[in-house]
């Protein structure tokens, strides 16, 4: 009997024991019904057993092995494996009890197959290779998009949690600013309002980060407003804001050539904040941030450079990725700088949604320099 024809003849026998298997994956599936169980396991199997009767290629077998067989009859449609990943991820199962279902339906096909008698061994273990292709076919589909469904709800929850985190903030972040400009306050109720105001400002940042990060990896984007202004006056308020909160430190800001462009000024005063911020709490304090503001026919050109530690090659590449740290920035920043890790990634996110460009140099020689290249519309 051909490996098809075992399948449908046999499919509530290795039903059965894929609902006995997925039973012992712990309390995920104590309150699961038999239907919840099975999930999409039969339509899998309609599905392997229609592929065994496919004829295929080198070139068919090769993809397939890959799990690139090729997107459902429909554009839109999800195939039985894609289905049943997508439920597993909703009833909490883990990748390895996925692959786990996989290896023990693989296993049981097999084992009940080899109990009948073979009339012929070259189409047999044609069969046998043509299921493993079939069942590593529907893994990879499985675990795909297990994993898109798990990372969007991730996302989802930050999003949604960013967001109520703001309203209690802003609460707290007013009723300490009031508090502060009665001048009433004698210590050590002063300092200790004020620790709470700048605590709960540097959260609302994180906040915004968070917020930020999430928009873009949910599809949005980070969303940009243009509006006529002058770069030079962006990049100074964000200078006079740091030096204010970093006494003692130095930013020499220089400006050349025409200003004028149509920007987003509270982006681009996060972009100012973020290079900035990091170039003070990553460079040597003993020599001062520089930062250049220069005006070209079509763009404006922003470099930011300090002396510190030396950003390697092989460090650059992840620098713009998020909650990463390398080279510079492997340290946790700490006071006023202390945030989740999304500041690059956010830089690299504004300046893109403004169809710019932004990159790093770095040596012992010549320190590191952060250039920010924006089109002025």
């Amino acid at each position: 009997m051909r490996l098809a024809d075992f399948i449908d003849a046999n499919r509530e026998t290795v039903l059965l024991e894929w609902e006995a298997f997925a039973r012992t994956m712990g309390p995920v599936t104590e309150k699961m019904d038999i239907a919840a169980l099975r999930d999409h396991a039969s339509e899998m199997l309609s599905c392997i057993a229609t592929d065994l009767r496919t004829p295929q290629n080198d070139a068919e077998q090769a993809e397939k092995s890959k799990g690139n067989a090729g997107p459902a009859p429909q554009a839109q449609e999800k195939t039985a494996a894609e289905k049943h990943g997508a439920d597993r991820a909703d009833s909490g199962f883990s990748i390895e009890q996925i692959v786990s279902e996989y290896r023990a339906l693989r296993a049981s096909v097999i084992r009940l197959w080899t109990k009948v008698k073979v009339d012929d061994a070259e189409a047999h273990l044609e069969d046998l290779t043509r299921f493993n292709e079939a069942i590593d076919q529907s893994l990879a589909e499985s675990v795909t998009r297990y994993t898109q469904d798990l990372d969007y709800s991730k996302e989802m929850f930050l999003a949604i949690l960013g967001h109520d985190l703001r309203n209690p903030l802003g609460a707290i972040i007013t009723s300490s600013k009031f508090m502060l400009d009665t001048g009433e306050l004698a210590e050590p109720h002063l300092t200790l309002v004020r620790r709470i105001e700048s605590s709960s400002s540097r959260i609302n940042l994180m906040v915004g980060d968070l917020l930020d990060f999430t928009r873009s990896r949910l599809g949005g984007g980070i969303p940009i407003e243009r509006a006529p202004m002058r770069m030079e006056n962006v990049v100074r308020d964000v200078v006079d804001e740091l030096l204010a909160s970093h006494p003692g430190r130095t930013i020499e800001l220089t400006t050349s050539g025409e200003q004028a462009g149509e920007w987003d000024a509270g982006r681009i005063s996060q972009v100012m904040a973020n290079l900035l911020g990091n170039a003070l709490e990553h460079g040597s304090d003993k020599t001062p941030v520089s930062c250049d503001v220069r005006g070209e026919e079509r763009d404006v050109v922003i470099s930011v450079h300090n002396r510190g530690p030396v950003i390697s090659r092989d460090q650059m590449r992840g620098l713009f990725e998020p909650l990463k740290r390398t080279g510079a920035a492997a340290r946790p920043a700490q006071g006023a700088m202390a945030g989740l890790g999304l500041g690059l990634y956010i830089v690299e996110r504004i300046v893109t949604a403004h169809h710019g460009t932004v990159d790093v140099q770095s040596s012992e020689v010549h320190g590191t320099t952060f250039t920010v290249r924006l089109p002025r519309r």
